[in-house]
C-alpha cells in the first residue's frame, strides 16, 4: 500500500487543495481514490484595523507557504519521497469581500472580508435594484459602497477579486473563479452560469453618473464549473507556492472556490434535498433547491454550487469565537488551580456538560456578537450573557446557551426555509469545529433545525479536502460524468455516517430559547450604541 502511495506522489498522480479559513489555512493532499495522504496547516487572525476586518497579504502569502511546506514535509516523513509534481492543485477561501486591483496587480485599499458590515446603503439599493437579495459581505456590495462613498481608488480599479481569485492568479497568471465562488460576487445567471447580463447592466446604469474609466464586466473574474481547466502553475508561481524550489511548474489548477462551495462537496451535498451546515468562526448551512423561492428574502442568499445549481444559504457571522473565549477562560482556571487539560478534554467535558442542561437553558441569554450580524440588522457586536434572578445559573445551563447561541442567527434563515418556504431537506451534514466533539454539536444542531443531522468520519478534512476533490475531478472524471456522480461513486461510496434525529425535547427547549433570543435583541442593541 505504502509503495503505491509513493509511486501515486512521484509520478503525479495526486490532488493538492489549499482552503484559507477564518482562523486556519490547511493544505490536504489526496490520492486517487479522494483519500487524504498528508497534510498541512497554518494558524492566523484577522486583525481590526481602522474599523475594517482584514488579513494583510504578507500574511495571506506566509501562512500558504507555511501550510504548503508543512503538508510537503509530511509527505517526506510519512513516504520518504519529495513532492516535485501533482496532478492538479485547487484553492479555495473565505466567501465575498472586496479585493481590487489597480494596472500594476497592486492591491488599492486593504482586503475587506465578509466580516465586514459596512455596506448597508449599497446592499439595501441594490437589492432594489435588482429585485435580488444582496447581501452586505458580498463583493458587489462593497464596490458599490465606495463609489456612494467617493472613495479616491475606485476609478482606478482594473480588477476585482475574492481571497481566492487573487491567489490563483498569482500562481497561473489567470483571472477567474469557480461559479460557486462567483455567485458570492455578483448574482448568476442559473442558464448561462456566469453573472446575470441584466443585473450588469443595471449596475452599469447605476454608477454611469460618476463617469468611471471602467464598466462592471471589465473588472471581474471570468467565470467556470466545476470539471473545467482554469490555468496551469506557472515558473513564478511554483517559486511563490513552494520557496524550497523542489515543486516543477505546469500543474493544471481548477477553478478557484468558495468555502461555501467546497464544504457542499466535502459533504457530497452537491444534489438536490441535501444541504450541509459549516460551523466554525462563522456559521452557514446551504441548502441545494429543487425549485425558485416565493420572493427574496434579507435572511437568505441565492448562490450556487461549484456546478451551477441553484442554491439558498443562511449564513450567520457569528458562531464559535465568543465560545471559544469562555473554554479558553475556563482553560486559565484550570491552569491556575495547577491542571493542565489539553484542548481536547476541555472542549469535551464542556461540550457535554451541556446535554445535561435544561432544554431551555435554563432562562439563560447570551450572544456571541464578537463582530456586526447581518442576520439580526447589527452593524457591530456586543458579547453578552444575560439572566434574570430566576435563571437556571449552572455551568450545564451556561454551555447550552453559548451553543445554542451559536444557532441562533443561523435559524432564524432556516426556519424561513424549512417553515415559510416549506423546503424539502432530507438531511443535513455537518462539519467544521463545532462538531469536532462527538455528539453534541451534532445533537443540538438537530435540534435547533429540526432535521437530521449526520457527519461524515470525513468531515474533519473539511474544505481543504473538498477543493482538492474538485482539482482530482478536474483530471480524472470519465466523459460526460457529472460531480454528483463522481462524489457518489468515486469518492462517498461505503463511507461511514453516523446520523442523529432530532429529540423533541432539544427541539422544544431551543424555540423556548428562541422567543427569548429575539425578545432580547432590544439588549444586544444597547450594549452596542452605550459601549464604544
Amino acid at each position: 500500500m505504502k509503495d503505491d502511495v509513493k509511486d501515486q506522489i512521484q509520478s503525479g498522480r495526486t490532488a493538492l487543495g489549499i482552503e484559507l479559513g477564518s482562523t486556519r489555512i490547511k493544505a490536504v493532499l489526496i490520492g486517487e481514490n479522494g483519500e487524504p495522504l498528508a497534510s498541512g496547516s497554518h494558524d492566523w487572525e484577522n486583525s481590526y484595523v481602522n474599523q475594517i476586518w482584514t488579513y494583510s497579504l504578507e500574511n495571506v502569502w506566509k501562512g500558504v507557504q507555511d501550510s504548503y511546506r508543512k503538508m510537503a514535509n509530511d509527505v517526506k516523513a510519512r513516504y520518504g519521497v519529495p513532492l516535485r509534481t501533482l496532478g492538479a492543485i485547487g484553492f479555495s477561501g473565505m466567501m465575498h469581500g472586496y479585493m481590487a486591483f489597480d494596472k500594476s496587480g497592486e492591491l488599492l485599499v486593504p482586503f475587506r472580508t465578509w466580516r465586514n458590515n459596512i455596506t448597508g446603503q449599497a446592499s439595501q439599493a441594490l437589492s432594489e435594484s435588482f429585485h435580488f437579495h444582496i447581501p452586505q459581505r458580498w463583493s458587489i456590495a462593497h464596490l458599490y459602497q465606495a463609489v456612494l462613498n467617493g472613495e479616491e481608488h475606485v476609478g482606478r480599479i482594473d480588477y476585482l477579486t475574492t481571497l481566492a481569485g487573487y491567489i490563483h492568479r498569482k500562481l497561473t497568471g489567470r483571472k477567474v473563479l469557480g461559479v460557486g465562488e462567483a455567485s458570492g460576487m455578483f448574482p448568476i445567471d442559473m442558464h448561462t452560469k456566469t453573472y446575470n447580463a441584466g443585473m450588469v447592466e443595471k449596475f452599469n446604469s447605476l454608477i454611469a453618473p460618476k463617469n468611471l474609466p471602467w464598466r462592471l464586466e471589465d473588472i471581474l473574474p471570468e467565470v467556470l464549473v466545476a470539471g473545467e481547466h482554469a490555468g496551469t502553475l506557472t515558473e513564478e508561481g511554483a517559486k511563490l507556492l513552494d520557496v524550497s524550489g523542489e515543486l516543477a511548474p505546469g500543474i493544471p489548477f481548477c477553478p478557484p472556490e468558495g468555502d461555501a462551495g467546497t464544504g457542499m462537496v466535502a459533504t457530497n451535498s452537491v444534489a438536490q434535498r441535501t444541504g450541509n451546515v459549516s460551523a466554525g468562526t462563522s456559521v452557514f448551512a446551504m441548502v441545494v433547491l429543487e425549485g425558485d423561492l416565493s420572493r427574496p428574502y434579507e435572511e437568505i442568499d441565492l448562490v450556487t454550487t461549484p456546478t451551477g445549481s441553484p442554491v439558498a444559504m443562511a449564513h450567520s457571522n457569528n458562531c464559535s469565537s465568543d465560545l471559544n473565549a469562555w473554554v479558553g477562560l475556563f482553560d486559565e482556571f484550570a491552569k491556575s488551580m495547577g491542571l493542565a487539560p489539553d484542548a481536547d478534554k476541555l472542549y469535551g467535558t464542556l461540550y457535554n456538560l451541556a446535554l445535561q442542561g435544561d432544554p431551555d437553558c435554563g432562562g439563560l441569554l447570551a450572544y456571541g456578537y464578537l463582530s456586526g450580524e447581518h442576520m439580526t440588522h447589527f452593524e457591530e457586536g456586543r458579547p453578552l450573557v444575560v439572566r434574570t434572578p430566576g435563571s437556571k445559573f449552572s455551568l450545564a445551563n451556561f454551555m447550552r446557551v453559548h451553543l445554542f447561541t451559536a444557532m441562533g442567527a443561523l435559524k432564524i434563515g432556516m426556519d424561513i426555509l424549512l417553515k415559510q418556504e416549506a423546503v424539502r431537506l432530507d438531511e443535513i451534514l455537518g462539519h467544521g469545529g463545532l462538531f469536532k466533539t462527538p455528539i453534541v454539536g451534532q445533537k443540538l444542531m438537530a435540534g435547533a433545525l429540526n432535521v437530521p443531522v449526520s457527519v461524515m468520519e470525513t468531515a474533519g478534512e473539511g474544505g481543504a479536502w473538498g477543493i482538492a476533490l474538485l482539482a482530482s475531478y478536474m483530471v480524472r472524471k470519465a466523459e460526460q460524468e457529472t460531480l454528483e456522480e463522481y462524489l457518489s461513486g468515486k469518492v462517498f461510496a461505503g463511507k461511514a455516517v453516523s446520523s442523529i434525529s432530532p429529540d423533541p425535547m432539544d427541539v422544544e427547549g431551543f424555540e423556548a430559547f428562541m422567543q427569548r433570543y429575539i425578545k432580547g435583541l432590544a439588549i444586544e442593541r444597547a450594549a452596542v450604541e452605550h459601549l464604544s
